[in-house]
């Protein structure tokens, strides 16, 4: 079954919606037939096998060898499974193989299983657990779940399914056969667990990033392998899916191994990962994927509508806002700042294993004459560094070297230290493999989670796997960087949103939009500041183009907008960590942050806004088309997110899993085209453009890629590429307006043409046809793109 192009749905259960509205696969299944009408190719679904009770994501497994049975289970995914393939069909699932949730022990039996019987467990060695003595916790497994030390004396005894346990509050804990005395703090001392102050950071198990209530799993193990893909592989031998996309591979021990295992599994069906490549990357060509899943496709597509002669203006009012321009040189900056503060505080407990294992993977000396403290801060600057989430890739193997050649030049005194780091590395055993682990956790926690709530200069780059240091992209790099996935990766993801993208993709268009008048956008800012400051310069900015964003344009600021932009910046102003923080709430803080929302969204600016949005939307809602026109029909394999096939307005998780209204949608669908609704137009320009792809598949994987360009004065405000067969005979071009201000107005093109080769095209947007040489006015007469297609 060709792949062509993926939908995204967010799955739920009904245990985690408030009022026990679920989205399974009954859900699913219903809609299927407007997906195959809309154009899609195969639904791809976020972890369906069973997860934490009442989890709003599933990324929080508890068990992977079932079919979570809040979604359907196994019967409920076999029916989806069948009424797709009547449609002509696929279904492509999403794993997590690095990591299983634990928040509720009882709940994960393999975990509940450890805790029970230490390491004499069956599924010890499935675990990433540090079983020695100097562990922290004594041999013990460290359980960071106390409010305060001491707090032991709270636990209590209890019976829960039938059996005896340990309750501290909400939690419950296993007791080993033959440990009960006659209290329970007697009882406990006698575990194979100690529960200790959350706040001690005394952690032996790796964990995915810093969360403790995910635990990491031994991949590398055959047995741990083969037993965590028992159900992947009972619905392959069914033949119920057709593709897997991996969870955060880069976590892993060895991705290169784990990869080809899963290829072996799976056979040739669709295999992408969320690998997220540093803006410099290359891909691992000797990965045995498909590509990534599509967030460096994300930085392209964005980039290139960005208006970069606005860089100056944004970077002095950043500055005038927030004491920094957040150019590159202040992004790197941030980055290496907040990855070490991240090495050295929540991963600490993974930065001391690390050093533990370079020791005893040097062999001759174990590093003996270099102290620990110059060791430590040696490797955590190493770290800090890195500019990539993993360096042990083939194609990055002297991304190390050259780190360790530079950080010897420029700190002399480490040199010894860094031999000590040199050798562990080159033994390639327990220290290299921890290294790379540890690089992905900071590289994730510092930049990602922490210097991208901070950054505040153009937010809508602030996304995962994007670059904000460098203000959009030219058309040369995108071109480039498109006929290099038309080659190398024809058939890796495409994206725009994504469950995990900050804001929607039609969010960033608004933001992206202020480079087209950043004077407006200054004078703006002025305005509102004088009217309403902000409790924090820097925190008022970032959130000031996120409420840009989302504000309604003529619509009614409503209950529930409010609501969601409350909750929105309570989660970034925490993540920041500036002046908050989810572990050290600062609720005066907080409460004036909430107070500026309230104010901005009910007071003296109010009006000032929705004036300033009004003509803010009609800048935006061009690069939103002309965007998705592109993502659609570039090389690779375009994925549309939940809803996004109209207009969209979500912040961050888990904001973006709102319900969507698939009525509406099937009504838009059905109706007749009707493009100047800005909903209807993105609806039947998703549609035409996955039909086309369904229809020519040849011209869109593995097919050529040729760049266009306009011809005149303007013409640098518009961008577009030709597609065509293996043989690179061309039959379709995707035009869009790059920068479009004023985008329908004749003077704006001053005589720029386009000139089509030899033949007649058909737009399949407008219906027009149009041969030889066409004026851009007439191209863009009817939307901010066009879809031409070769009649003959």
């Amino acid at each position: 079954m060709n792949i062509t192009a993926t939908y995204r749905l967010q799955l739920r259960g009904p245990n985690a919606d408030p009022n026990g509205r679920a989205f399974g696969f009954s859900e699913a299944e219903d809609i299927l037939e407007y997906l195959h009408d809309l154009g899609v190719s195969h639904i791809y679904l976020s972890p369906i096998l069973q997860s934490r009770e009442g989890s709003a994501h599933s990324y929080d497994v508890v068990d992977p060898t079932v079919i979570n049975p809040e979604l359907g289970g196994i019967d409920g995914f076999r029916s989806l499974a069948k009424r797709a393939k009547s449609f002509g069909m696929g279904v492509v699932i999403d794993i997590v193989p690095n990591h299983v949730g634990i928040a509720e022990p009882i709940q994960n039996a393999w975990w509940w299983d450890v805790l029970k019987h230490g390491q004499g467990s069956a599924y010890a060695h499935y675990f990433d657990i540090d079983f020695r003595q100097d562990n922290g916790a004594h041999g013990r497994i460290a359980l960071p779940v106390l409010g305060a030390e001491g707090d032991e004396a709270a636990l209590e005894f209890d019976v829960v399914d039938g059996q005896e346990v340990l309750r501290y509050y909400e939690h419950l804990f296993p007791i080993a056969p033959g440990t009960k005395q006659n209290t329970p703090l007697e009882t406990y001392h006698r575990q194979h667990y100690a529960l200790l102050d959350w706040r001690t950071g005394v952690i032996n198990y790796r964990r995915f990033f810093s969360v403790n209530d995910l635990a990491g799993i031994r991949q590398e193990d055959p047995e741990v392998f083969e037993h965590s893909h028992a159900m992947i592989q009972q619905l392959i031998e069914e033949d119920l899916i057709d593709g897997v996309r991996v969870d955060h591979p880069d976590g892993l021990a060895d991705p290169f191994a784990y990869l080809q295992r899963l290829r072996t599994l799976i056979g040739d069906r669709w295999l992408v990962i969320e690998k997220i490549l540093g803006v410099e990357e290359p891909l691992d060509p000797r990965l045995a994927v498909d590509g990534t899943t599509g967030y460096d496709a994300l930085r392209e597509f964005d980039g290139v509508f960005v208006h970069r002669s606005a860089e100056d203006a944004l970077s002095m009012l950043a500055l005038e806002q927030s004491g920094s321009t957040w150019n590159a040189t202040a992004i790197a900056a941030t980055e290496h700042l907040l990855k070490a503060e991240v090495a050295e505080g929540e991963l600490d407990a993974e930065i001391r294993r690390l050093l533990r294992a370079i020791r005893a993977d040097n062999f001759s000396t174990g590093g003996h004459s270099v102290s620990e403290e110059l060791l430590r801060e040696t490797v955590i600057e190493l770290i800090a560094e890195m500019p990539v989430y993993r360096a042990d890739y083939l194609s990055l193997s002297r991304l190390t070297a050259t780190a360790i050649a530079d950080h010897a030049h420029r700190f002399p005194t480490r040199r010894a230290a860094l031999d000590v780091f040199a050798a562990a590395m080159l033994a390639e055993g327990e220290a290299a493999t921890r290294f790379a682990q540890v690089c992905g956790a900071v590289m994730a926690k510092g930049v990602e989670d922490t210097t991208f709530y901070r950054a505040c200069r153009l937010v809508a780059l602030q996304e995962v796997g994007g670059a904000p240091g460098r203000f959009g992209v030219s058309a040369a790099e995108f071109h480039m960087l498109q006929q290099e996935r038309a080659k190398l990766w024809p058939r890796a993801m495409t994206t725009l949103s994504t469950h995990d993208t900050k804001r929607s993709e039609d969010v960033r268009a608004r933001i992206i939009a202020l480079t087209l008048d950043p004077a407006a956008f200054v004078e703006l800012c002025h305005k509102v500041q004088q009217l309403v400051p902000a409790p924090d310069g820097g925190t008022g900015h970032f959130l000031f183009q996120n409420i840009l964003g989302v504000w309604p344009a003529g619509g009614e600021l409503t209950d529930a907008l409010r609501s969601r932009v409350q909750e929105y910046g309570l989660k970034a102003v925490r993540e920041a960590g500036v002046h908050t923080s989810w572990t050290q709430p600062n609720e005066q803080f907080e409460r004036a942050v909430s107070d500026w929302i309230d104010a901005l969204l009910s007071g003296p600016a109010t009006g000032l806004i929705s004036a300033f949005v009004e003509k803010l939307e009609q800048a935006a809602l061009p690069i939103s088309l002309g965007r998705k026109l592109l993502q659609l029909t570039a090389p690779g394999i375009p994925d549309v997110y939940q809803g996004t096939e109209l207009f969209d307005d979500s912040l961050v998780d888990p904001d973006n899993r709102r319900f969507v209204d698939y009525t509406r949608r099937k009504q838009l669908l059905a109706a007749p085209m009707d493009l100047e609704h800005p909903d209807a137009a993105k609806l039947q320009l998703t549609h035409a453009a996955l039909a086309l792809r369904a229809r020519m598949p040849e011209c869109f994987i593995g097919g050529s890629y040729q760049a266009v360009f306009a011809q005149g004065p303007a013409e640098s405000k518009c961008i577009g590429f030709a597609r065509g067969d293996a043989n690179g005979v061309l039959q379709v071009i995707s035009f869009a307006v790059r920068k479009p201000a004023r985008w329908q107005c004749a003077d704006e093109w001053e005589q720029t043409t386009v000139k089509l080769p030899a033949g007649t095209w058909r737009d399949e947007l407008s219906g027009k046809t149009y041969t030889a040489t066409v004026a851009c006015e007439d191209l863009f007469a009817t939307l901010p793109c066009c879809l031409l297609v070769k009649e003959r």
